[in-house]
Parts: structure tokens; sequence; C-alpha cells
């Protein structure tokens, strides 16, 4: 796979809490310079991550709820609307991982709802179930859940936690969702070797704070 091609799977993303804005535009002018598909942020860097890809065609794309999960429904959609009214053109949030240990999957497909009901035509939308936290089965009714709820993409991980993106998970995730929904590796992700083995494993998009590494460059 060329630069070029692998570099439309990639979100180049940036979401340590000490990001000053000089990372985050330089961030943009990395993403802008590969051709990556977005540059993901915190939803507070939005309104400068969006002015500064304006015109590129890479997306803007931030977490929502993140990176716990374990908000309200509606502060997740408050804060979804409030991004997408700030310029975001996709939309990654966490599920409430309590609620599905719990095994409280209405909860958790109402969550989801909640978030696609505002981005719903106006932003793509990407449920991270966070893998690391989850059983097997854990993982495919959160999949479940996520695609009943109408959302775009299943998306590993936060990063944040005890564990990234595998290739088994992406396998599974991408059986249980079937051919048409997006799947999205995220965390962990370092090397062009990881990305390719993501992909092959049915992963359509991947989350990276290491594009320079996975792109050679």
């Amino acid at each position: 796979m060329d630069n070029q091609t692998l570099a439309k799977y990639i979100d180049h993303t940036l979401l340590k809490a000490d990001a000053t804005e000089e990372a985050i535009l330089r961030v943009c002018e990395e993403a802008k310079h590969y051709g990556t598909a977005s540059v993901c942020v915190n939803t507070a860097r939005i309104p400068l991550a969006a002015k500064a890809l304006e015109g590129s065609g890479v997306k803007a794309c931030c977490v929502v709820g993140f990176p716990l999960g374990a908000m309200l429904p509606a502060a997740k959609a408050a804060e979804a609307a409030f991004a997408i009214e700030a310029g975001a053109d996709e939309v990654d949030m966490v599920i409430n991982i309590g609620k599905a240990k719990d095994g409280d999957w209405d909860y958790v497909q109402k969550d989801i709802e909640a978030v696609e009901a505002v981005c719903k035509g106006k932003a793509l939308l990407k449920v991270i179930i966070e893998t690391c936290l989850l059983t097997d089965d854990e993982k495919v009714k959160a999949c479940l859940a996520a695609k009943a709820a109408g959302a775009d993409f299943v998306k590993t991980s936060t990063g944040f936690s005890t564990g990234g993106a595998t290739v088994a998970d992406i396998a599974l995730m991408r059986k249980t969702v079937g051919p048409d929904m997006g799947v999205k590796a995220s965390g962990g992700v370092r090397t062009r070797e990881a990305a390719e083995a993501m992909i092959a494993a049915g992963a359509t998009r991947i989350g990276a704070s290491s594009s320079k590494g996975i792109l050679g460059e």
C-alpha cells in the first residue's frame, strides 16, 4: 500500500491534556502534508483545528465523553452538538463502560442514540467501546448496540486505558458489524506494519498519534 492510500485511513490524533495551540496547529499541518482522513482533538480545540483545516479536505474530528464514557447521555449529546457547531465533521464518543459491565445494553444503546441524534446528517459518529475492559461477548454486544443506534463506526480504544487495538479485536468487530459499517483501530498503532495488519483484519480507519512512524517520514 502506498503512502497516499495509507494516509487516507489515518485520523492524526492529539488528545493530551497539555496539548498547546502550537502543538495542535503543528498536527494540522502534518495532516495536510500527509493527506490524512482527519485530525482528532479534544472538543475545546475544534474551533482552532477546523479553521486550520478549512479547504484542505482533511476533516476535523473530536472525542466526546472522553476518556471514561461515564457522563450522562444528555451531557455527551450537548458536547457533541457544541463541537459540531464549532466545526467538527466527525465525533468519536465513548460508551458508558460501567453500564456495559452491568449488562445494561438498553442504556448503552440509548446513550449512543443520544449522540447519534445530534450527529445525524451533520457529522460522522464513531463509537469507542474500550475493548481492553470488555470480554469478547461484551465487545460483540457493544458493537451490536452501536450498530442498532445508527452509528457509522465502532472503535477499539481511547488509548487512555489499560490497552489498545489488537488484530483479534478488529477481526471480531468486523465479523460482528458486517461489511458496511466502519471499524476503527486506535491505541498503540505506531508502525506501518501494525497499521497494515489492522487494515487486513478489517479496519477502515486508524487512530494514530504516530502518523510519521506509520508513513515512514
